[in-house]
């Protein structure tokens, strides 16, 4: 008989052997989906026997996990801004990071917002959950993505208040919003070998590197944001730690005013944002 502290100590071990940083907590994790359990709820089944199905399986998602696969992908999704999302390999996975961003975008009153590049469409859906009378828009170039994100604001119930567009960028959109978001691809393309497996091998390239500078997607966004911002109306986009001069240059040379850097949990810088003059 396996209990499941026997098979989480096993995990552990499996995991921790092939350098998985946070072994224990993707234990956790893993054996939470196989028991159909909310993870902080593991422990009160800790003595519990594992019956032959539910050991194969969390096994098997163990072994997986152990050769690169994201945890994400094996649980079919994660929690972002308190809230469960679909997460498949046509999509970012959704980090802790990226809710510096909404709580950011969350510091003012908005009634309509815009999210480029929306991918799983988190960030949009966690701000329309936040905000019930706001409506959005949110772009993606992959038609994939917009499929998770549709599943997305559906789970969330405001799939009657966001309408996805296939666009490249600004591309298919029209009108002016009072908040323009996004998390762009920003790594760039002589970097991507150096990102975990995890990363490179299971996330979509193209949510992830623009193949030149990692600057190519800010150019763009910070180029057309006055002419689809309200007056008064903010753009905030996440970034790469080392670029926060590099896209506040083009939010001043854009136009936009009153331009900050916001930093993450570690103090790198992670978010920066602007303002169209009224």
């Amino acid at each position: 008989m396996t209990t499941v502290q026997d098979a989480l100590r096993q995990a552990n071990l499996v995991l921790a052997e092939v350098g998985i940083a946070g072994a224990p907590h993707d234990a956790r994790r893993l054996m939470a989906a196989t028991l159909d359990v909310g993870p902080d709820r593991v422990t009160l089944h800790s003595q519990d026997a594992l019956d032959d199905i539910q050991e194969a399986a969390f096994f098997a998602s163990v072994y997986a996990r152990a050769e690169g696969t994201p945890v994400s992908h094996l649980v079919g999704g994660r929690e972002f801004f308190g809230r469960w999302f679909v997460v498949t390999e046509d999509v970012l996975d959704p980090r802790p990071e990226t809710e510096i961003l909404v709580q950011e975008a969350l510091s003012e009153t908005f009634l309509d917002v815009l999210d480029l590049g929306t991918g799983s469409g988190a960030i949009l859906a966690s701000l329309l959950a936040e905000r019930p009378v706001a409506i959005g828009v949110g772009s993606d170039i992959s038609e994939p993505a917009l499929c998770v994100a549709i599943r997305n604001a559906t789970a969330h119930e405001v799939d009657t208040r966001v309408h996805f567009e296939v666009s490249d960028w600004y591309g298919s959109i029209g009108g002016q919003y009072d908040l323009i978001v996004s998390n762009p691809p920003y790594i760039a393309a002589d970097e991507m070998e150096d990102l975990q497996p995890e990363v490179r091998l299971y996330e979509p390239r193209i949510a992830l590197t623009d193949e030149a500078d990692g600057l190519t997607a800010y150019r763009k966004i910070t180029a057309g944001a006055p002419d689809h911002l309200n007056p008064g109306g903010r753009l905030i986009v996440e970034i790469g730690p080392t670029q926060a001069i590099a896209v506040s240059n083009m939010m001043q040379a854009a136009g936009l005013t009153g331009i900050e850097v916001r930093q993450d949990l570690d103090g790198r810088d992670r978010v920066v944002l602007g303002r169209k003059p009224l």
